[in-house]
């Protein structure tokens, strides 16, 4: 089991990048969640299997079409989720 704390950087607000993600998290069967920052960046942790986790963040470096992911950081964390939540900023 693997989470992960990301920080995706880059044009995706208005560019339905936190829906894009639940969609593909609940395709993998990766749990956490999904919100925007104030800065205009977005934040998730996500948990699952190693090769699903590593599946979201590869996408999560191209998002859906509209958006232009520039940078992501990502760290170690910890939490237990059940399903995947976009969250209100």
């Amino acid at each position: 089991m693997k989470t992960q704390h990301l920080l995706i950087q880059g044009r995706v607000q208005g560019v339905w990048f936190r829906e894009s993600m639940r969609r593909e998290a609940e395709r993998l069967g990766v749990t956490g969640w999904v919100r925007n920052t104030p800065d205009g960046a977005v934040e998730a942790v996500v948990q699952g299997p190693d090769e699903a986790v590593d599946a979201l963040i590869a996408w999560a470096h191209v998002g859906p079409p509209m958006a232009r992911v520039q940078r992501i950081t990502q760290t170690d964390t910890q939490g237990q989720f059940n399903g995947f939540e976009k969250q209100v900023s």
